[in-house]
């Protein structure tokens, strides 16, 4: 292995410059599934929307955000990426935007804490003047250690609900500074990236850890937004047993009435052979539910960062006492003779242990991140420092560009149906 070290000014830090021609050809194939990117990057190569622009991207570094960033370098930006998660990365996709595509690239799998906050200071240094986050870490590094580049910064992305969070408490604290667009809330993005993404990715990243069955266990989803929708849905059309813990009355309600079990966590953690927590929340999983678990149950989590999961917890009842008998999983030996696996250190499952979302959906998602980034850049200086929408045009334009990839056709009004739906005397 050979790692560029990390100093003042390093062009790029990644684990082997070698492995850029695997990391080109998995680029190339995941692009196939991605059709509505590339029409955005053909049309951004034409009119150079960016031109110019410097934007500091912290994102999940995957062959779905190559294609991104390759879109937004085609239309004229100037790119510094670094990963969003510690094991997140994938290094032959850092090395062939590095070495064949000439961006900034800090990323490496597997870093330590403070490699992974030295990544995003390194993207920080090159002066973004535009923010693409996956999580918020690059804007809230930003706003606390580097108040004086701010004035620079015209506007950002947010990738996730739990970087739209704390956006969201930074604009009621009125310290967030630059005009931000929640891409996660998009219909486009977490109608199916959410859903159809997460639902697949995370069972993907459990099997692959473990190798388990899913048919006949008993799943426990702990948290009903459209990201436990599409693992639930998922879990149960593979045969497992699903049960929903919630702290929404009208989520629970819901999952109810899809025909899931739903229990608070201290009931279900007795029942539960896999555990999957996607709540954005902290210690969702803590010691008394670890105390009644079955002894060897998977316990793995696919919310954004790794503190769903009580593992000091885990820690203190294991004493210490734990092996890897897979390269994912941690064996933790409690002293009652019980084991519990953790997948994944408690990071996000389907990217530490498989490949994350597949193209086809983060197409649409990516899709978003471009457009969103053109819509700012082109009204700069006009947008109050604030969390906003995706515009619901960007939305419905994504949407068409995805049915027409599909083939898909659908109807449209007719003069008389506009009429009506515009009036308001017509009635009974």
């Amino acid at each position: 292995m050979s790692t560029t070290q990390l100093s003042a000014g390093a062009v790029s830090d990644i684990k082997d410059a070698g492995l850029a021609a695997l990391g080109r050809r998995r680029v190339a194939w995941s692009a196939q599934s991605m059709p509505v990117l590339a029409a955005i990057g053909k049309r951004f190569a034409k009119e150079q929307p960016l031109k110019g622009l410097r934007i500091g991207a912290c994102l999940h570094v995957t062959t779905e955000t190559a294609n991104l960033m390759l879109a937004l370098q085609a239309g004229g930006a100037q790119i510094a990426l670094c990963a969003s998660n510690p094991l997140s990365t994938q290094d032959d996709v850092a090395a062939t935007l590095a070495t064949d595509h000439g961006m900034r690239v800090y990323a490496i799998k597997g870093v330590d804490n403070a490699r992974y906050y030295a990544h995003i200071e390194a993207a920080i240094a090159t002066d973004p003047q535009f923010t693409m986050d996956d999580g918020c870490d690059l804007v809230t590094t930003l706003l606390t250690k580097h108040p004086e580049k701010l004035p620079n910064v015209i506007g950002g992305t947010e990738e996730t609900t739990t970087g739209v969070i704390r956006l969201r408490s930074m604009e009621a604290e009125g310290v967030l500074k630059f005009p931000i667009i929640a891409v996660n809330d998009a219909l486009t993005k977490h109608l199916f990236d959410n859903r159809y993404g997460t639902g697949q990715s995370t069972l993907d990243g459990i099997v692959r850890a473990t190798n388990t069955l899913l048919a006949g266990k008993t799943i426990v989803i702990a948290g009903f937004g459209w990201c436990g929708r599409g693992i639930a849905a998922r879990a149960r059309g593979m045969g497992a047993q699903v049960v929903i813990t919630e702290i929404d009355p009208t989520k629970a309600l819901e999952a109810a009435m899809e025909g899931f079990a739903v229990m608070p966590m201290n009931d279900a953690a007795p029942r539960g052979d896999i555990f999957i927590t996607v709540t954005g929340n902290t210690h969702v999983l803590r010691e008394e539910h670890f105390a009644v678990m079955k002894s060897g149950a998977l316990v793995a989590n696919s919310g954004h960062f790794n503190v769903e999961i009580d593992i000091e917890a885990l820690e203190r009842l294991a004493e210490g006492e734990k092996t890897q008998p897979r390269e994912f999983v941690d064996e933790y030996h409690l002293g009652d003779g019980r084991t519990i696996n953790l997948l994944g250190e408690g990071r996000l499952i389907n990217l530490a242990a498989a490949e994350g979302h597949p193209a086809a959906v983060m197409d649409m998602s990516f899709a978003n991140q471009a457009l969103s980034a053109e819509y700012l850049v082109k009204r700069r200086g006009t947008i109050p420092p604030s969390v906003i929408p995706v515009p619901p045009e960007i939305d419905r334009e994504v949407a068409r560009l995805k049915l027409a990839a599909l083939g898909v056709n659908i109807d449209t009004l007719t003069a008389e149906q506009e009429h009506y739906l515009a009036s308001w005397s017509e009635g009974t």
